[in-house]
């Protein structure tokens, strides 16, 4: 990480309506808004957040023409944006997510490579590609997408890969009782407990965004190199704003040997 000083992070969680593109469109922008006047530099949103979650009724439409909006939108605020596409190509469907730099460049899209539940996999491929790493402000950025960050092989790699924040756009949902008992798995422990062990045992800091409203777990967090989430949401609409420091990061991996004693 270079010597540039903490980059601020927003993490949005917000509702999106699925099929309302000027809705989510809308609903984006006011929060980039509200991120780049309280000094974060990047923002991170949820998972198909401008199409909607709901596999069977996006995976048809191919997100180019969300990607142009969301380049344009951080053309116009000023502000790096990470975010979710449905992506064709081939006659295959994927669920990827780009950053786009505040002059509106794509800078990298990844492809989601681990695919959750039967929705996803009956309407998507997954991606064949780890995510690149990218220098911004000094940052290597990585990213991934909900059910990867799961799995610690995939954190690893991409902090082997010179990662030091890994972007992670996600739809955690809320499980259902069962019989009238919770669910066997709460679903809550993936951002409160599973995030900020990735970001430990593989020494990065992770930006998880996830939706809120009806069905979704909400919990969006930045956790950093020690494991701890410091900062993170409840369930409702927020922006949660915490620094990435390159200081932080040092210090941890100078505290624990995960990386160098990996084998």
């Amino acid at each position: 990480m270079a010597e540039s000083g903490p980059l601020k992070v927003a993490v949005l969680q917000a509702t999106s309506v699925v099929g309302d593109l000027g809705h989510n469109l809308a609903t984006l922008e006011e929060y980039a808004r509200q991120a780049a006047a309280r000094g974060a530099r990047l923002l991170v949103t949820p998972e198909l957040f401008t199409s909607g979650y709901d596999p069977a009724a996006v995976a048809h439409d191919d997100g180019a023409r969300h990607r142009e909006r969301l380049a344009a939108l951080a053309r116009s605020v000023g502000v790096t944006l990470v975010a979710s596409t449905v992506d064709h190509q081939g006659g295959e469907r994927f669920i990827s997510a780009s950053l786009f730099d505040h002059r509106g460049h794509e800078l990298t899209r990844y492809r989601k490579t681990h695919l959750f539940g039967e929705a996803e996999n009956t309407f998507f491929t997954p991606g064949r590609r780890p995510p690149q790493v990218v220098p911004l402000y000094g940052v290597p950025v990585a990213l991934g997408i909900c059910f990867d960050v799961e799995f610690p092989e995939f954190t690893r790699a991409v902090a082997l890969s010179g990662a030091e924040l890994l972007c992670v756009p996600t739809a955690v949902p809320l499980r259902p009782p069962v019989d009238g008992r919770p669910a066997p798995f709460d679903t809550r422990l993936v951002p409160g407990m599973v995030v900020p062990t990735r970001a430990l045992e593989s020494q990065l800091f992770i930006a998880y965004a996830n939706h809120s409203g009806p069905g979704f777990a909400g919990l969006s967090c930045l956790s950093d190199p020690y494991g701890r989430r410091v900062a993170a949401g409840e369930t409702g609409e927020e922006l949660v704003v915490a620094e990435v420091s390159g200081e932080t990061l040092r210090a941890a991996r100078r505290d624990t040997d995960y990386l160098a004693l990996r084998d």
